[in-house]
């Protein structure tokens, strides 16, 4: 498969299947395109109506092509592409780009067009259909009628952009043009009949000539090969920035759990970016901003950073929206401060703060070059900002010839804030290898993917193996807790000691037999979310219960009609932090949810998600590492790591739960449809975990 990829990518020979002898028309820009971007091979175009189309021989048909095309651009409508597709497939041409719209995004009957697009194929791969084609910048190869390539010329670099839409990448083509950003390929996958996101990561995982990849996702349709072809690029130290569209889109609803409502399809997309390494790009503009940082290779290895200013405002801006990012901006060191005050006198310099103040530095370049040094050797930085204000504009060269020369001193991240509206200085910055940004946010943002880059660690590839467990005859449909928590207990989990009763006299037994506080529930499995109905008290006695129970049956009666016939009497917890841990799943996968429980669980909505390992179909569990990474990266973590006093939780125990309950949804794969523990008690360290309610949903 590679190789047809590389052949369509950097081909030697290219038939247009279609092509117009006007250039000003779609189907004649391919063409004109390819000889004014300068391809050196034979370029073959196909129409019956015309003998030459330039200084080009023009063929009549597929068949009358003097050799096999490594790729062919066919620019007939839908109703006639496939036929030109087989034509080509049966000479043995490599690969396609089908241009055409009018397939799946059209609806059923445009589905059946692709369909048969995909059987005329055969074996050749197919690039499209509904794509703007592709672009490689790296050998000058174009392979689109993309307007976007009027350009005369464009940067070229080790970005690499893969995106599901084609306009939008025309969009990218001329924005990185525009600001000194240099590309290597940019491909358009659109509606993905075969070749897709994830081949496209793969090969330029291996391209010598992209460093970063940038992707532009409507949807991930294969998760398994996406997942893999980017961990890929990571073990070959490339990043991968995407930008998701769709964030609003609102995921599978829940039908009997709180999960269901906490894990929505951008939230699964959040979990699986950042267990494959992804760098979400949180806007459009970030899409290029992340990746014109990370393409200089630099480490960002903290979160300090130094803001060198003429101007005072500019550098305020950028200071702000680190600090909100949670990045640091700290003093000069007493060592960092000398340097610069022997570079500056006067009481002009303000060098006891950050943002640092050196004012005449953007007239001096010999000033600039020396204050960049000596932050660039300062233990206090992580990375630098340098703020180009107004006075730059008389001498841009200059400033940026001083900046330039300062990149071999240290492989600390280096960047530019351009506070006037100078996008000439911002380009002519960024082509010398300092990334510049026009919005303080940008800044922000790079630092922030840079960041991310540096601390992820590839994990292993293969999934975890679930723990193999027979557990007795499992009831299917909706259970009610307390079966519900008779299989998680087959699992390994703990939960609560319990007695199922029916009357008063039963419940002050098992109230009596448990001893201290109980709580006592109603059992159900039509109405899971018991205290919605009245259904729940909590601290009672054996002396207390009976009444209870009693006037809670009368509430529940009120509440759905119907009189209970069972409760739970259930031994109370003391103390302890409450979770939830749960399951989702949707076309992207199944995913493990843990976060902040009990009753308010989907108001705060302090999550962490992990999707399951999957290979050829066969799910795998969460490792012990990756659970208690969840329970991290909490925002209510530290109270359950001695936040203020508190004793510490027992999150060893929590970890190993975690890991137990994800076994338990690997095992049962398609069979569980949802499962739930909320609460989960976590209690002090080597007092254990407690499931306190739980919710299964289980097929026959």
């Amino acid at each position: 498969m590679q190789k047809a990829i590389s052949k369509l990518i950097s081909p030697s020979s290219i038939a247009i299947i279609g092509a117009s002898a006007d250039p000003r028309k779609t189907a004649g820009r391919p063409v004109a395109y390819l000889q004014k971007h300068g391809f050196a091979g034979r370029i073959m175009p196909v129409n019956p109506k015309a003998d030459r189309i330039g200084e080009l021989p023009c063929y009549p048909d597929v068949g009358s092509l003097p050799e096999v095309p490594d790729v062919a651009i066919v620019l007939l409508g839908a109703e006639r592409a496939h036929v030109a597709v087989k034509q080509l497939a049966d000479m043995g041409c490599a690969a396609a780009i089908v241009l055409a719209s009018g397939y799946t995004e059209t609806g059923e009957e445009g589905a059946q067009r692709q369909r048969v697009l995909k059987e005329a194929a055969g074996s050749m791969r197919i690039l499209g259909p509904n794509t703007i084609g592709l672009v490689n910048l790296t050998d000058s190869i174009v392979l689109s009628p993309s307007g976007a390539l009027e350009m005369e010329a464009f940067p070229v670099g080790n970005i690499g952009v893969v995106s599901q839409s084609g306009g939008i990448l025309g969009s990218l083509l001329s924005r990185a043009a525009a600001r000194g950003i240099g590309l290597s390929k940019l491909i358009s996958t659109s509606n993905e009949v075969d070749l897709e996101l994830a081949d496209f990561i793969d090969y330029l995982a291996d391209d010598p000539a992209t460093n970063v990849i940038a992707l532009y996702v409507e949807s991930v349709r294969n998760p398994e090969r996406f997942r893999s072809a980017c961990l890929k690029a990571a073990r070959a130290g490339k990043a991968v920035v995407a930008f998701k569209i769709g964030r609003s889109e609102a995921g599978a609803q829940a039908a009997v759990s709180h999960t269901g409502a906490m894990a929505g399809a951008d939230s699964m997309y959040d979990a699986l970016f950042k267990q494959v390494g992804v760098i979400r790009a949180r806007s459009f503009s970030d899409l290029l901003d992340i990746p014109a940082a990370l393409v200089t290779k630099r480490k960002l290895r903290g979160k300090r950073v130094a803001i060198l200013t003429s101007t005072g405002g500019a550098g305020t801006l950028v200071s702000d929206d680190l600090g909100a990012a949670g990045f640091e901006t700290p003093a000069p060191d007493e060592n960092t401060a000398d340097k610069l005050r022997a570079l500056q006198t006067g009481s002009e310099a303000v060098l006891d703060r950050n943002p640092i103040d050196v004012t005449l530095a953007g007239l001096r370049p010999d000033l600039l070059r020396g204050a960049i040094t000596a932050l660039q050797e300062s233990p206090t930085y992580d990375a630098l900002i340098v703020i180009v204000g107004s006075s730059s504009l008389a001498m841009p060269e200059l400033m940026v010839g001083a900046v330039r020369d300062c990149l071999p001193n240290s492989d600390k991240p280096l960047m530019a804030y351009v506070s006037p509206h100078a996008p000439e200085i911002a380009a002519l910055l960024t082509r010398n290898g300092v990334p510049a940004y026009a919005a303080a946010e940008s800044c922000t943002a790079a630092l922030a993917g840079m960041l991310h880059a540096n601390m992820f660690e590839v994990p292993d590839d293969e999934p975890t193996v679930p723990k193999v467990c027979a557990p007795s005859r499992i009831p299917s449909g909706t259970l009610d807790e307390a079966q519900a928590k008779a299989l998680f207990a087959q699992f390994g989990i703990p939960c609560t000691p319990e007695r199922i009763v029916s009357d008063g006299e039963q419940a002050k037994a098992a109230a009596a037999g448990l001893g201290g506080r109980v709580a006592l529930k109603l059992l159900s499995s039509e109405v899971l979310h018991k205290s919605d109905v009245g259904g729940v008290a909590l601290g009672l006695t054996a002396e207390t219960i009976s009444s209870r129970l009693e006037s809670m049956a009368v509430d529940v009666e009120s509440h759905t009609g119907r009189r209970p016939a069972r409760f739970l009497v259930q031994q109370m917890v003391a103390e302890g932090t409450e979770l939830i841990l749960g399951m989702h799943r949707d076309a992207l996968g199944t995913a493990i949810l843990l976060g902040m429980g009990g009753v308010t669980a989907e108001l705060f909505q302090d999550t962490s998600m992990r999707l399951l390992p999957s290979t050829e179909g066969r799910l795998g569990g969460l490792t012990y590492a990756e659970a208690m990474s969840m329970a991290q990266e909490l925002r209510t973590w530290p109270l359950l790591d001695g936040f203020r006093g508190r004793p510490p939780a027992d999150v060893e125990a929590l970890a190993n739960v975690v890991v137990a309950f994800s076994q338990m949804v690997a095992q049962l794969g398609e069979r569980l449809h949802e499962a739930e523990i909320n609460p989960v008690f976590v209690l002090s360290k080597g007092q254990g975990v407690m499931a306190a309610d739980g919710v299964a949903v289980l097929s026959s």
